[in-house]
């Protein structure tokens, strides 16, 4: 039987050519394979380290003012304070707790002995359905052996519904209200929005009003216009303050100044 007439060179050179064709091809697939699997590993895990949060939380918070306003009025006396606190939040459900405490004049200025004003409060929040959040918790005033005929210690509830940058929240008091007697019951409703108008820059935008349950004189309405921004790892904010509270109702028991009068305010704090 004759074999078939066969030029080797021409057959070995095929046989190479199609061995290495097929290295090419493998190779280019493990080449991809690998590629892909890192690629993948890098995402993963850069998408892993973006949206991971620690289940418990801890922040710390330090702040300066020029003024202490509260709800528009001061708490100061128009003079500088000192304030800061601590925060922790469980991410996977949204509790939260946390105090906060800053200087104050008003407790001594109404014949009390107390410089400070401790906050503590805790609550949850999250979202209702999408864009729509909510905040609900409970916020007690505490100011430590103030000595006043009605005790200032005041414990309000609250809860708050967010939508895109505004919001609007109620408070209750379930006590009587920073030292007015039979002021139990007496609400505060707070209207805002936080609105980025520039890179790092919020324009703060608010209205509220405070209610004194048997107190018609201390009800009245607050305002604010203000700014805040981000520099040098430091938060600086700027307001325009005011009420229409009565004057004599809100004057300083020590030089008769009007303490929810029209001012700007400016302050800077730092979470750490």
């Amino acid at each position: 039987m004759d074999l078939p007439d066969v030029n080797l060179g021409s057959f070995i050179l095929s046989v190479v050519s199609s061995f290495e064709c097929e290295n090419t091809v493998k190779n280019n697939l493990q080449k991809t394979l690998l590629i892909s699997a890192l690629s993948s590993l890098f995402c993963g895990t850069l998408a892993h380290a973006e949206d991971a949060r620690p289940d418990n939380e801890f922040s710390f918070n330090a702040a300066a003012t020029s003024d202490y306003r509260y709800r528009g009025i001061s708490q100061t006396r128009l003079q500088p304070a000192l304030q800061g606190g601590v925060d922790y939040t469980h991410n996977p459900d949204g509790l939260y707790a946390g105090a906060w405490a800053s200087t104050i004049k008003w407790i001594k200025d109404a014949g009390g002995s107390s410089d400070l004003e401790l906050d503590l409060y805790a609550g949850k929040r999250g979202e209702i359905v999408k864009n729509i959040s909510y905040d609900v918790g409970v916020l007690t005033y505490v100011y430590p052996s103030n000595g006043l005929a009605v005790n200032a210690n005041t414990t309000e509830i609250y809860g708050q519904i967010g939508y895109g940058p505004g919001y609007a929240k109620y408070s209750h008091a379930v006590t009587n209200l920073f030292a007015y007697a039979d002021s139990k019951n007496s609400g505060y409703l707070d209207l805002g929005a936080n609105l980025d108008i520039d890179t790092g820059l919020v324009l703060n935008l608010h209205v509220g009003r405070q209610n004194v349950k048997s107190n018609p004189a201390a009800t009245y309405t607050d305002w604010k216009v203000g700014a805040t921004k981000e520099i040098w790892a430091v938060n600086w904010a700027i307001a325009i303050i005011g009420t229409n509270a009565d004057r004599l109702t809100y004057a300083s028991p020590v030089n008769a100044k009007f303490m929810g009068k029209t001012a700007v305010v400016v302050s800077i704090s730092k979470i750490f």
